[in-house]
C-alpha cells in the first residue's frame, strides 16, 4: 500500500502493541441477507479474508435452517474452508444438536450466544436467561471435553430495545455464569449500538472486580450512533486486545431492528494502524475483498474506509 493510502502513525501511550481482530463478516455479516449468498461465494469470501491477513474468521453457524436460512449450508461450507493454514475458524452453535454437527466436521472453535436481558433472550432464544444458560452448560462442557476452544457471546450488554439501559450487574452475572461453565473468552455485544466510552469502561471495571480478567474479554460494537470506534478505543485503553469487526461493515441483528451494522473491519484497521498497533492485516487486500463482496450483494459497502480507498482507485 502506498504511503498516501496509510494513516500517519502516531502511537498513544497505554494501548496494546497488537490487537487480534475477530472477523465476523462471513457469519454475523451475512446471516441477515435476504437473498441467498451461494456457498462458493461464502467460501471465497473467507479465503480472501484469510489472504488479507485475518487470522480469526468466524465461518458460519450450525443453527436450524428455519431460523437462519442464509446459513443453512453450514455442512457444505465448513469443509471448504476448514484447512486454511494459520486461521482460526470459529462456528456458532445454538444447542447440543448444533454442536454435534460442528464437531462431526472437525470444528475446534465453538461459540455460544447468550443474552444479558430477558426480553432479548425470549425474542432470540425463545427462553429465559437462566433457561438459555442451562442449555449452554452441557454444550460448553462437551465442547471442552472434545478439546475445543469456547467463546461466549453476550448480547445486549449496554442497552435493550425493549428494556432500555441494562444494569451492569445483570451483564456481569451472565458473563460470570458463562465463564464458570468453561468459556475461554467472552464477547461483550453492544447489539443496538447505544454504548458510550464511559459505559464501556465501567462494565470492564466491574467484570474485573467480579474476577473476569481483561485478557478473556473481547468487544463487539455496532455503529448505530457512530460510537463503535470511540468505544473500541475505550476498551483498548482498558487493555482489551480482541475486537470483533465485520469486513465492509456487513451485518446487523434480525431480532433488534435498530441494530444498523457491525463495526467495519477496515475502519478499525485504519484507526489501529494509525495508533501504531499491529494487526497483521493488509488493508488494501481487505478493502478489495469488501468491494468484491459488495458487488455480489449489489450494494456499496457502508465502511467509510472502504469508500475512501476504493474511490482513490477510480
Amino acid at each position: 500500500m502506498s504511503t498516501e493510502r496509510l494513516p500517519m502513525v502516531v502511537p498513544a501511550s497505554g494501548l496494546p502493541d497488537r490487537v487480534r481482530i475477530y472477523e465476523v463478516g462471513a457469519r454475523d455479516g451475512l446471516q441477515n441477507e435476504k437473498g441467498a449468498v451461494p456457498t462458493e461465494v461464502k467460501a471465497e469470501f473467507i479465503h480472501r479474508l484469510a489472504d488479507a491477513g485475518l487470522t480469526t474468521v468466524e465461518a458460519t453457524s450450525f443453527v436450524h435452517p428455519k431460523w437462519v436460512p442464509q446459513l443453512a449450508d453450514a455442512e457444505q461450507l465448513f469443509p471448504r474452508v476448514r484447512d486454511l493454514p494459520g486461521v482460526e475458524l470459529p462456528v456458532l452453535v445454538p444447542n447440543q444438536r448444533g454442536l454435534d454437527r460442528a464437531l462431526a466436521l472437525g470444528a475446534d472453535r465453538i461459540a455460544v450466544f447468550a443474552s444479558a436481558t430477558e426480553s432479548f433472550a425470549k425474542a432470540n432464544l425463545n427462553r429465559t436467561v437462566d433457561e438459555s444458560l442451562a442449555v449452554f452448560e452441557p454444550v460448553v462442557r462437551q465442547a471442552k471435553d472434545a478439546g475445543a476452544h469456547v467463546r461466549g457471546y453476550v448480547s445486549m450488554c449496554f442497552g435493550d430495545p425493549w428494556e432500555g439501559a441494562v444494569p451492569l450487574h445483570q451483564v456481569a452475572r451472565v458473563c460470570t455464569a458463562l465463564r464458570n461453565m468453561g468459556c475461554d473468552e467472552l464477547s461483550l455485544g453492544d447489539t443496538i449500538g447505544v454504548a458510550t466510552p464511559g459505559h464501556v469502561q465501567e462494565l470492564l471495571n466491574l467484570l474485573n472486580e467480579e474476577g473476569v480478567p481483561t485478557d478473556e474479554i473481547g468487544v463487539h460494537f455496532h455503529d448505530t450512533y457512530g460510537q463503535a470506534l470511540a468505544n473500541t478505543h475505550a476498551a483498548l485503553e482498558h487493555g482489551v486486545t480482541t475486537v470483533d469487526a465485520s469486513a465492509g461493515g456487513l451485518g446487523g441483528c434480525p431480532y433488534a431492528k435498530s441494530a444498523t451494522g457491525n463495526l467495519a473491519t477496515e475502519d478499525l484497521v485504519w484507526m489501529l494502524h494509525g495508533l501504531g498497533i499491529e494487526t497483521g492485516v493488509d488493508l488494501d487486500r481487505l478493502t478489495a475483498t469488501s468491494v468484491w463482496m459488495a458487488a455480489h450483494l449489489d450494494r456499496p459497502s457502508p465502511s467509510r474506509t472502504v469508500r475512501a480507498l476504493s474511490h482513490k482507485d477510480q
